[in-house]
Parts: structure tokens; C-alpha cells; sequence
């Protein structure tokens, strides 16, 4: 059985949260999505499929102008609404549909609490759970300097600014991670895996993607934010900790394709 269905555009590192967090719990989740540009081509709905023109003309079906990230018009159903009031993906929807989670980091809770009693990774009593939750909380910030980087290199309006804010974020993150995983060495809460360290290396792949755009950084002489050579020798703990997770069977499946693709693009240059 499905434990959580997931729309999004495709690969996101913020779903491989999610996706990880089922592979060491086993427990199925379903991913629906595609490319980001190609989201528009989609409904937006519980049942997401590509758009129909009938889909188009359908009642409970509103068009809006996009906004963060898309450039076309995109189509939601109402339930879809309903569900997220916030109408963005990653979306995700209880087996029946009937009730949506949205923001990544409530969408690998989600999971985590469904498979508990296969594999807690969630914290053994409300005092862990709330630490993990601490470096949840601490992740959006800097996930959110990320996600403005991201999109003004894929909508070339990156300037000195974005980029050096998002080097700071980098920075600060890094740096008290690096601090905890100095004295909890195999996990970021009480020396063991948890969700906290799954968000963790999700986070920085989701950065690493800048590599995409380095054509880009290049033509405007800005240097890349996750350069290895320089993360490793400054925050050796927090980045041993990354590439030993990324190594991990659970983590691999997800990672690996895509942090292979991106380094690629980066030897091509």
C-alpha cells in the first residue's frame, strides 16, 4: 500500500527526503511530477496527470498565472486547492487524498511518522523529537536563501548580492553542523541517523545544483558556492558526514544520479 503520494517537478532533492526516509522505513511512496518547465503542462491534482484539453475546460479547474520558479499559466483543481492552500509543490496527499502535507520538511515527517515502527528515526521521546526538529527548523533558513539562488540562476537574475548572501547562509549552516557532527559523529542527535541528517545532505545537494548553471557563474565571475575542495578543509565533519550518507545504501539510489549528472556539467567547463 502507498503511504503518501507526492506531486512535484522532477528530480528535486527536497522530495529525496521523503523517498529516503520510505527506503530505510519500507514503506511505498508514490512520486507524480516532471521537469520543472514542464509542469505547466500538467494538472495539478491528487490524480496529476498531463494536461488534457478537456482538463482545461473542466468546472473545478482554475487557471492561474505562476509565480516562484514557473513562467506559464498553471491549472489546479480545486480539491488540489483545498488540500494546499498555498498551491506550490513538492504536494503531498494522504493515500485517500483527502488531506495534503506541503513544505518538504512536514512531508519527511509525514513519512518518518508512518514508518516509526518499522525504523524511528523521529526521536525516542518529546525532547529528541524536538532537537530534530531543531535542526529542521534551522535548515529552512537556510533552504530558503537556496531556493532564491537557484531560481535567479535559472531566470538569469543572479547578481553580487544573491550570491553572497547565499555564500553567508552557507556559511552559517555549515558551520553548526559541523559543530555538532564534531561531537555526535555518526548523526546530528544523540550519534544516530535521523531525519535531521537526512534533511541535512538533502539541503546541500539541492545547492550542489548550482553546478548546473556554472556556464553562468563563470560569465559573471562569481566562484562556485559548493566548491568540495574548499567545504571539505572548512567543515570537515559536516562534509564527511555528507559523502558517508551519500554513500549509504538508502541515501545512493536518490543521490547518486544526480550528483553524478551535476559533476559532469562542472568537469565539462
Amino acid at each position: 500500500m502507498v503511504a503518501l503520494r507526492i506531486f512535484s517537478y522532477l528530480p528535486n532533492p527536497r522530495i529525496m527526503k521523503a523517498t529516503i526516509t520510505a527506503r530505510l522505513c519500507d514503506i511505498k511512496v508514490e512520486i507524480r511530477g516532471a521537469k520543472p518547465k514542464e509542469l505547466v503542462k500538467w494538472l495539478w491534482d491528487f490524480e496529476a496527470h498531463e494536461l488534457t484539453d478537456d482538463d482545461r475546460l473542466r468546472l473545478d479547474v482554475v487557471a492561474n498565472q505562476s509565480h516562484t520558479g514557473f513562467d506559464d499559466t498553471l491549472y489546479k483543481t480545486a480539491a488540489f486547492l483545498a488540500s494546499h492552500p498555498f498551491g506550490t509543490v513538492p504536494a503531498a496527499f494522504s493515500p485517500s487524498g483527502e488531506t495534503g502535507i506541503f513544505e518538504s520538511n512536514s512531508i519527511l515527517r509525514a513519512v518518518a511518522r508512518v514508518g516509526i515502527n518499522k525504523y524511528n528515526l523521529y526521536g525516542e521521546d518529546p525532547y529528541e523529537s524536538s532537537r530534530i526538529d531543531s535542526f529542521l527548523d534551522v535548515s529552512l533558513i537556510f533552504a530558503r536563501q537556496s531556493q532564491i539562488y537557484l531560481i535567479a540562476l535559472s531566470q538569469n537574475k543572479c547578481n553580487k548580492k544573491i550570491h553572497a548572501e547565499t555564500a553567508n547562509a552557507l556559511d552559517n549552516f555549515l558551520t553548526g553542523m559541523n559543530y555538532a557532527l564534531s561531537i555526535n559523529a555518526n548523526g546530528l542527535v544523540n550519534n544516530q541517523l535521523s531525519i535531521a541528517d537526512i534533511c541535512f545532505v538533502c539541503e546541500m545537494c539541492q545547492l550542489s545544483r548550482e553546478r548546473a548553471h556554472i556556464r553562468k557563474l563563470n560569465q559573471l565571475g562569481f566562484e562556485l558556492i559548493y566548491n568540495r575542495k574548499a567545504l571539505n578543509k572548512k567543515y570537515k565533519q559536516a562534509m564527511q558526514h555528507f559523502d558517508n550518507l551519500c554513500n549509504h545504501s538508502a541515501f545512493s539510489p536518490d543521490i547518486e544520479p544526480l550528483m553524478k549528472k551535476l559533476s559532469e556539467i562542472e568537469n565539462t567547463v
